[in-house]
C-alpha cells in the first residue's frame, strides 16, 4: 500500500458511503464516484465522515472503505479517515488500523456524546495525535457537535503535537480564518469546511475546501477552488453563485439524503441510505429536486481550469 505525504490544500471531498438495496456496501458505486473525484482533480479523499454516515457503519467496513479507497486511487491522492469515538481507546484503535489499512492521514473531531471542558478536549487530541506517525486535521465544528477548538486550545495541541497539521474549520465564523492566520501562520493549514463561506474562506487565505456538494459537482468544485487561488476571483464568482443554492442543501439535517439525491441527477450514485435515515420523499423531495433540476439546466461552462497548478 501507498502511504501518501499529505499537501494540506485544495479540495478534499467528504465522500458518501454508497449501500445497495440490501443495506451492504456498494463498492461498485463507490468507485465510480471516486473516479468522478479524481478525474475532476480533487486534492484527496476523506472517509468516515458525516457524509460518509460513519455512525452507522460497523468497524469491519470502515475498514474495508479505507483499503479499497487507497486501492481506487493508486497513489494519485491521499485517503484521510475521520475518527469520530466516544472515548480516547476507541479512538488511538481507529488510528492504529488507519494506519495498518493504508491511510495517509486523519480527521478528528472531539469526543463523542461526553461534552468535554478545554482540557479534556485538549488531553483527547493530545493522546491520539502522540499514538501515531500519521498527520492530523483537527474538525472544529461547534455548531454540530457542541465543542470549539479555540486557538488557544490550537496553540497547545501545535506545540505539542508536530503531527497536528491542519484544520476543517467550521465554525461559521469567517473572522476566524483571519485570527488563525494572524497566530499560527502557516504551521496550520486552514480547510473551509462550510459549503456555502468556502469562496469566501479562499479569498481570506484558506488553504483548501474539505466539501460536500463535490460529491454530485465534482469538477465545478474543483474549479472553484483553482480559480480562486489563481486569483481570478471574478471567474470563480460566477460558477460560486450558480452553485450557491445547491451548496445550502449541505446545511441542512438531511444533507446526507440532499446530496445522494443530487449523486443520482449526475449520475455518480445512489440514493440509498442508512436506517434511521430515509429517503427523502413528497414535497421535501421535490423541493430539493427542484434546485439540483434548475442547477443542471444552467450548468455553466467551466474554464480549463485543469492547466492550472494551484499546489506549488
Amino acid at each position: 500500500m501507498i502511504m501518501m505525504t499529505i499537501n494540506w490544500k485544495g479540495v478534499m471531498p467528504a465522500v458518501t458511503t454508497k449501500f445497495t438495496n440490501d443495506d451492504t456496501l456498494d463498492m461498485e458505486m463507490f468507485k465510480v464516484n471516486i473516479d468522478a473525484q479524481l478525474e475532476a482533480g480533487v486534492h484527496g479523499i476523506i472517509l468516515g465522515g458525516t457524509l460518509g454516515e460513519a455512525s452507522t457503519l460497523t468497524d469491519d467496513e470502515k475498514r474495508i472503505l479505507v483499503r479499497e479507497t487507497v486501492n481506487i486511487v493508486a497513489g494519485k491522492v491521499p485517503v484521510i479517515i475521520n475518527i469520530a469515538e466516544q472515548t480516547t481507546k476507541a479512538a488511538i484503535e481507529v488510528a492504529q488500523k488507519a494506519k495498518e489499512d493504508g491511510a495517509s492521514g486523519l480527521m478528528m473531531l472531539p469526543p463523542m456524546r461526553y461534552k468535554a471542558d478545554d482540557r479534556e478536549t485538549v488531553t483527547y487530541f493530545r493522546a491520539v495525535a502522540n499514538s501515531t506517525e500519521l498527520p492530523i486535521m483537527i474538525y472544529n465544528n461547534p455548531v454540530d457537535y457542541g465543542i470549539e477548538v479555540t486557538l488557544d486550545m490550537f496553540d497547545e495541541l501545535l506545540n505539542d503535537c508536530p503531527n497536528i497539521k491542519a484544520v476543517k474549520e467550521s465554525t461559521r465564523d469567517i473572522s476566524n480564518i483571519t485570527r488563525m492566520k494572524n497566530r499560527f501562520g502557516d504551521r496550520l493549514a486552514i480547510l473551509s469546511g462550510v459549503d456555502t463561506l468556502a469562496l469566501e474562506s479562499l479569498m481570506l487565505g484558506a488553504d483548501g475546501w474539505v466539501a460536500g456538494l463535490v460529491d454530485a459537482f465534482p469538477a465545478e468544485t474543483v474549479a472553484i477552488y483553482t480559480l480562486a487561488k489563481e486569483g481570478k476571483f471574478a471567474e470563480a464568482l460566477e460558477i460560486y453563485r450558480w452553485f450557491l443554492p445547491v451548496l445550502e442543501l449541505d446545511i441542512n439535517s438531511k444533507l446526507v439524503q440532499n446530496i445522494k439525491l443530487a449523486e443520482v441527477a449526475t449520475g455518480i450514485g445512489t440514493e440509498n441510505v442508512r436506517a434511521p435515515r430515509l429517503p427523502l420523499i413528497g414535497e421535501e423531495r421535490q423541493r430539493v429536486l427542484a434546485i439540483i433540476n434548475t442547477a443542471l439546466e444552467t450548468r455553466p461552462v467551466l474554464p480549463e481550469y485543469k492547466k492550472i497548478n494551484t499546489m506549488v
